[in-house]
């Protein structure tokens, strides 16, 4: 049962890994030009960026966590 939720929990964190990783501009603008069209949630571009980067952080530690706690078998 908890190997079933967490392998669910690991596959959704993966796609939201994915895409907030294709969110950052190689550029280094990120979300800047989201934030410079107008109608932003953010007060500037590299507030954006910071809080991306954080979701992509958070994701990251969670996707890792899941993966080896699933492959050693300590969910069972």
């Amino acid at each position: 049962m908890i190997n079933t939720i967490f392998s669910w929990v690991w596959s959704i964190s993966a796609i939201l890994l994915v895409a907030s990783i294709l969110l950052h501009n190689p550029k280094g603008d990120g979300m800047g030009g989201l934030a410079a069209s107008g109608s932003s949630m953010f007060t500037s571009a590299s507030s954006a960026e910071n809080s991306l980067n954080r979701i992509s952080w958070t994701l990251i530690g969670i996707f890792l966590s899941l993966a080896i706690v699933l492959s050693a078998g300590w969910a069972n």
